[in-house]
């Protein structure tokens, strides 16, 4: 079976083959979601534990949370739920998914690394991957920074360079308050009001002609 190992902390991944299931004993009849010690696996994993995030069975088939069992199941799915993308508005499709507990029929196992151990494991903790791309959210770009209310989060955009040209591009702020936007709200509330103001009076019309 293999093991795709990722480090959230380090930006870094890894994939790994074991041969021998002993090994994998401890991960067997576990939810994804669970947390296992990863000492098992050998010396350099000492001290490491590990969340199943995911895997695939050998003909390539996802495991899916909630489905409790160890075999495979065929679900009628539709738009929002796990393992499924719709080509059609309000399509829904009977399609074959993995129970979510680990089982030896797996062919690709996903860990993420929980807590670290004493070792360092070549090609997942002893480096750090920078990120491409900063935040885009106007509320995590004031997290980072520690902005408050008043500040103007556009100053601290993280800009990032063009390949091949002398310049930089920012990504557009989402979920930013600007006046113009509370302007627009503004009005959308005054039309509510202004439609139910009309309905009401139509109502009234309408009830005094019958009478």
């Amino acid at each position: 079976m293999k093991l795709n190992l990722a480090n959230p902390f380090t930006n870094m991944q890894r994939t790994m083959e074991i041969d021998d299931e002993k090994k994998l004993l401890p991960f067997y009849e576990k939810r994804m979601g669970t947390e296992v010690p990863g000492d098992s696996l050998g010396e350099e994993f000492k001290g490491y534990v590990f969340k199943i995030s995911g895997g695939n069975d050998k003909q390539g088939f996802p495991m899916m949370q909630g489905v409790l069992t160890t075999s495979r199941v065929r679900l009628l799915l539709r738009k929002g739920m796990k393992c499924y993308r719709p080509r059609r508005t309000g399509e829904m499709r009977r399609k074959s998914v993995r129970g979510c507990i680990a089982s030896p029929d797996l062919s690709i196992l996903n860990l993420v690394v929980v807590k670290r151990g004493p070792q360092d494991i070549p090609g997942l903790t002893d480096g750090e991957r920078p990120r491409r791309l900063g935040p885009k959210r106007a509320s995590k770009i004031r997290k980072l920074f520690n902005l408050g209310p008043q500040d103007d989060v556009r100053k601290y955009v993280i800009r990032r360079k063009v390949e091949g040209r002398n310049k930089t591009r920012a990504p557009k702020i989402q979920r930013l308050v600007t006046p113009q936007r509370i302007q627009r709200k503004r009005r959308r509330i005054a039309l509510r009001i202004k439609r139910e103001q009309t309905s009401r009076a139509n109502m009234k019309a309408y009830y005094k002609m019958c009478l």
